[in-house]
């Protein structure tokens, strides 16, 4: 066998290049940083030792539900962080200045809720005078709500007003911001949260710390936030990373020494590092007095990076079940497992865990459960060295007080948008330069409107695209601000973000977080054949949260704008992969109603009212549907078209046909690229021939579903749905909501009529091959108009 030559070349040396995050081992900072005392070791093994207790007891009562090991493998750390270096006031959950805990981790919820109603419990045994009021609060009894739905009739349930507790985190509970859990969004969502506290407070920003695992580190997501942050300097992230190397089906998730890891081959110290992060080694994640000197550390650093916290873990340290097996499940219901996994807790605190007795129902079942919280809260109440973590809970308001945060320079103030006549619909700024026979860009009218509401916002919009700031023109909202990206440090009055590059996935969750924090309007733009699909479970989480909040804690929506750029078949030079008319059809009424709403204008003209209107509405995204292509300014008058304005209806007659005489028909037209074809070349053909009909342009469905039914009626009346020719750049399914009569479905035309995706070329190419182009739709809209007069005659 020949020998290779390969074997003959030695690998030459490579590693990092200059970082500025610093790499650091808990073991040399234990010699600097002032430890635990004995007694505060002592204290925090009792706390741990009920909090673990307390996640044995939520899972067994709430059994094949929940997650177990790592909400134990996390509870060390987690409770150093509340109790040595979060700066909050538990009596206001929605202090903007006070530092905030996510859990990006979302399948630790059994761990937060846990943690959360303990931190509570402690209080309320010993300084009550503290708590917020009960809604603000996640107390013991809440606990009976651990995934149950609100239409939950058990008795205890109700006797309590216990909280309906989501299987994922969401802000229905004090204290969370965001919505998390699903495939590495919270990572990206948290860094959001973390550039709104740092873009409004400045240097003297509240730290956000982020609760997750390596194996919630592969998601690609979470690689393209963690480069935006250390680009963005967002050094008030503190990154706590729960390294236990178990995920559901794998035990070794990363590389660990010589061994291959599963999923990836990189650890998390070499993840975070990687990406410019301070990183902090704590080799045993159970060693109290490891675990509070590197938060220490982390507090103290001021390089002005962000910083990762690796601990070393378990999954499910002491629960009877490690690893894996105890991911997503642990010990069956009152089994010998669980009963043993309490023992430690009895030792220690000579109590008993109750046993259920009687029939099995599931009020006898929920009886128990009550009884065993109780049973925590008499040893809460008892031991006195509790009362510790009740002093440090009053001692975190005291520090956040001597912070005295408070926003930095010209504040960002998004509300100014929101008042009185600062925008009307019907009155586009000069700016805009929306003037009848000029010829501009649909996505270059949105980004100057956007421009402009972020004056008189004082900088609260703040936007990034894929790689595609020029080409979508969401560069144009940034003007008049800092040029260059923004950089917390060095750009800090830059409104131009960057975010991983071509990371439509970060910067969906970025913008979402962002916006939940409440002072920024966050606007991402990529082609709509992209983003809407790939931001869509970011959307989807955002208004899973901010329903949550508005709906327990009232307030309004934060909106966040998500754009289509580049939507519709008139990108038909990039091909099929990029002119893509599915992307509506992703998001359009998939959403709770007042959650989304999408905009989708034909004419630089209609721009501004939507985009107002849509503001106004205070959805928690907007997502506006733009072309690439110059088009010209459409004059109305001339054409005897209505006004611009009525797009805000979401459904409006373009022009109404004459009652007096005999209507020909009726047309709904949807997308720009069609409707601007058909207006500027099919509409006048017709005129010639003398046709009289309702043409209708849908700009926008959610608006439109806004309108109360009468007036709905008369913007659009059923008897015209049930018998018109619909006309659509979008796909079929977006036309149906318009289009009820079974014939006049079938003769709907739509991109993909002819049954395959359309090919390259230029936008009248692609029109033509879809048979949209103006000769095709002037043909069909005769063989429509004489199909109905054949059938009046035979009719009569």
């Amino acid at each position: 066998m020949k020998k290779s030559k390969s074997a003959a070349i030695k690998p030459a040396k490579f590693g990092f290049g200059p970082r500025r995050g610093k790499y650091y081992d808990v073991n040399d900072i234990v010699k600097e940083i002032k430890p635990l005392k004995r007694e505060e070791v002592k204290n925090f093994e009792k706390l741990d030792n009920i909090y673990r207790t307390l996640c044995a007891i939520l899972y067994n009562y709430v059994p094949t539900s929940g997650h177990p090991g790592g909400s134990i493998s996390s509870g060390r750390f987690v409770s150093s962080i509340l109790y040595n270096v979060l700066d909050f006031d538990i009596k206001n959950p929605f202090a903007d200045e006070a530092d905030i805990v996510v859990y990006a981790a979302g399948h630790k919820a059994l761990g937060l809720y846990a943690m959360w109603a303990l931190r509570n419990e402690v209080v309320r045994a010993y300084s009550p005078e503290a708590l917020p009021k009960e809604e603000h609060q996640l107390r013991l009894e809440d606990l009976l709500g651990f995934r149950r739905n609100p239409t939950n009739t058990l008795p205890l349930f109700r006797k309590f007003n216990s909280k309906a507790l989501d299987g994922h985190p969401t802000p229905a509970t004090p204290h969370v911001k965001v919505a998390t859990g699903a495939s590495g969004v919270g990572v990206p969502s948290a860094f959001g949260v973390a550039l709104g506290c740092i873009d409004y407070f400045g240097e003297n920003s509240p730290k956000v710390h982020i609760v997750e695992g390596e194996g919630g580190m592969t998601p690609g997501r979470v690689a393209e936030a963690l480069a935006a942050a250390s680009a963005m300097r967002l050094h008030n992230i503190n990154f706590h990373v729960d390294f236990n190397q178990a995920s559901i089906d794998s035990n070794r998730v990363c590389r660990e020494g010589k061994d291959k890891g599963d999923y990836v081959q990189w650890n998390p110290m070499e993840l975070c590092y990687l990406h410019d992060f301070n990183v902090i080694y704590v080799d045993d994640g159970t060693d109290f007095k490891k675990i509070a000197a590197a938060q220490r550390f982390a507090d103290q650093l001021d390089n002005k990076m962000p910083t990762a916290i690796v601990y070393r873990t378990t999954k499910g340290w002491k629960y009877g079940i490690e690893g894996r097996s105890s991911h997503g499940a642990g010990h069956k219901f009152n089994s010998e497992g669980y009963y043993k996994a309490c023992e430690e807790f009895e030792n220690m605190f000579g109590v008993k865990v109750p046993h259920l007795t009687g029939e099995v129902t599931k009020e006898n079942i929920e009886k128990s459960f009550y009884d065993t919280l109780m049973t925590l809260r008499q040893v809460i109440e008892k031991e006195s060295s509790i009362k510790y973590f009740s002093d440090a809970i009053l001692k975190s308001k005291e520090r956040l007080t001597k912070h005295m945060r408070v926003p930095v320079g010209k504040t960002p103030d998004k509300n100014k948008i929101y008042d009185e006549g600062a925008l009307s619909p019907s009155k586009a700024p000069a700016e805009l330069n929306i003037i009848p026979g000029k010829e501009t860009t649909l996505r270059g009218v949105l980004g100057s409107s956007l421009g402009y509401i972020n004056k008189i916002s004082n900088g609260a919009v703040l936007g990034v695209a894929a790689d595609l700031l020029g080409s979508t023109s969401v560069n144009l909202l940034g003007a008049g601000f800092h040029e260059g990206f923004f950089d917390a440090v060095d750009n800090p009055e830059s409104r131009i973000l960057a975010i991983g590059g071509i990371c439509e996935d970060a910067i969906g969750g970025m913008m979402a977080g962002l916006s939940a924090y409440g002072k920024h309007i966050g606007v991402s733009s990529s082609y709509g054949a992209f983003i809407s699909a790939m931001e869509h479970t970011a959307a989807r989480l955002h208004g899973i949260g901010e329903q949550n909040r508005v709906t327990h804690f009232g307030g309004d929506y934060n909106t966040w704008i998500l754009i289509n750029a580049h939507a519709g078949l008139k990108t038909g030079e990039d091909g099929p992969t990029h002119a893509d008319p599915q992307c509506l059809q992703l998001i359009q009424e998939n959403f709770p109603p007042g959650i989304l709403i999408t905009l989708t204008p034909w004419e630089p003209g209609e721009i501004w009212p939507l985009l107002v209107s849509g503001l106004k509405k205070r959805p928690a995204i907007l997502s506006p549907f733009v072309t690439r292509p110059n088009e010209l300014i459409i004059d109305r008058e001339k054409l005897n078209l209505a006004s611009a304005t009525e797009a805000i209806n979401g459904v409006y007659a373009l022009r109404k046909a004459d009652k007096s005489q005999h209507i020909d028909g009726h047309i709904i037209l949807q997308e720009s690229g069609v409707t601007i074809e058909f207006i500027t070349k099919v509409l006048p053909r017709l005129d010639k021939d003398g046709y009289n009909i309702n043409i209708y342009h849908v700009s926008s469905a959610e608006l439109y579903d806004a309108q109360p039914k009468d007036r709905r009626e008369d913007i659009l009346p059923y008897t015209a749905r049930r018998e018109a020719l619909g006309i659509t750049g979008f796909t079929l399914p977006t036309m149906y909501k318009w289009i009820t009569g079974f014939e006049a479905r079938f003769n709907i035309l739509h991109p993909f009529r002819k049954g395959h995706y359309l090919g390259s070329g230029s936008a009248d190419s692609v029109l033509l091959e879809a048979g949209l182009d103006s000769e095709s739709m002037y043909l069909e809209v005769k063989k429509y108009i004489e199909a109905r007069a054949k059938l009046k005659v035979m009719a009569n």
